[in-house]
């Protein structure tokens, strides 16, 4: 770290940062000395992927959406220029996800569904725009009490930018134009920071410091059980869904630099539908580069964003790239390590 704090981080990630450097107990989160991205001159660093990206390239805001992941809304569009993904429980056992874009934007993303309960904590950090479907009026209202901009289907503004494509089934088959829908809102703020950064995959925090992992297997459910596999010669993990290799829409597997596995606590107060607590904390592990180290994720707020710490007591800085996040819960789901790819 050079002198004072000069990279870019989410706000609530400096305040813990320059406490730490006040002088804060030792139980407090803190960053280690180690290699982070620094952004080379003329750059900045990609709020929600920590690659180097020309200075000034990046103002327009981050587009959210609520994905659809049944069988039949497969292959999904787009899946593969996200930069932050999370995988959610919903009701039956299945799983949607949130899936945000910044860096690269393809023309067309989903297909979308409707809002569930815990997405305003999920996408209130990156402001913003967030499209899907419509939901239950709870929903769409506890969503519409955020600050982020709500384009949802049927509404007189999203006409032309949510519409049903021809080669699914409804309602599997609700499209967005998204490079025309972040157009239309180029006055919102661009998001800020969500995690720390080193600069490559070798000098990230679980390729650093973290036990050789080749295979992550999460289980949401019976019905739901996706996992990844590291491709050490691409640097990524690949994703299978049920057994299967999952493919988006460009034929090609969906892949990560980083996969996250943050076990969760739902409710049900709103049966059948559940509801994923974000603003709590629990365990978590954190996998770059074929390895993976423990960790303890927290959210203080709804708008904040989520903290990864090592059980070191360091902020965990994630290679510069896509993340996947996976929120299986703590009382019906699990992961499981492998450190080879069999």
């Amino acid at each position: 770290m050079r002198g004072s704090i000069r990279i870019l981080l989410a706000s609530t990630v400096a305040v813990i940062v320059a406490t730490t450097l006040a002088g804060c107990s030792p139980a407090e989160p803190r960053y280690e000395y180690a290699p982070h991205h620094t952004p080379a001159p003329a750059t900045a660093l990609a709020p929600l992927r920590g690659t180097n990206v020309p200075a000034g390239s990046l103002t327009h805001p981050s587009l959210c959406a609520k994905v659809d992941n049944h069988v039949e809304a497969r292959p999904q569009y787009g899946l593969n220029s996200t930069d932050i993904v999370f995988e959610e429980l919903v009701e039956g056992g299945l799983t949607r996800y949130v899936a945000c874009w910044d860096s690269g934007v393809p023309d067309q993303i989903g297909p979308v569904r409707s809002i569930r309960p815990m997405d305003p904590d999920i996408i209130s950090p990156f402001g913003g725009i967030v499209a899907y479907s419509g939901g239950q009026f709870r929903f769409v209202e506890m969503m519409r009490d955020t600050v982020v901009y709500n384009a949802i289907d049927g509404q007189s503004d999203t006409e032309e930018t949510i519409y049903r494509t021809d080669d699914k089934d409804a309602p599997h088959n609700v499209g967005v134009a998204a490079n025309v829908i972040i157009s239309q809102h180029l006055d919102l703020a661009p998001p800020q920071q969500m995690f720390a950064y080193s600069s490559s995959v070798a000098t990230s925090t679980p390729a650093r410091v973290g036990a050789p992992q080749a295979t992550i297997n999460v289980t949401f459910s019976d019905e739901r059980y996706p996992s990844w596999t590291y491709d050490p010669a691409a640097q990524v993990y690949l994703r299978s869904q049920e057994g299967a290799p999952d493919f988006d829409d460009s034929d090609a597997q969906i892949h990560s630099t980083n996969v996250i596995v943050m076990m969760v606590q739902v409710d049900w107060q709103y049966t059948p539908v559940p509801r994923t607590i974000m603003v709590d904390s629990g365990e978590a592990w954190v996998s770059t580069g074929g390895k993976t180290v423990h960790a303890t994720w927290s959210k203080a707020s709804r708008e904040a964003p989520i903290l990864f710490v090592d059980d070191r007591g360091l902020i965990i800085r994630l290679a510069p790239g896509n993340t996947w996040i996976e929120m299986p819960p703590v009382a019906s789901g699990s992961v499981a390590f492998a450190a080879d790819a069999g």
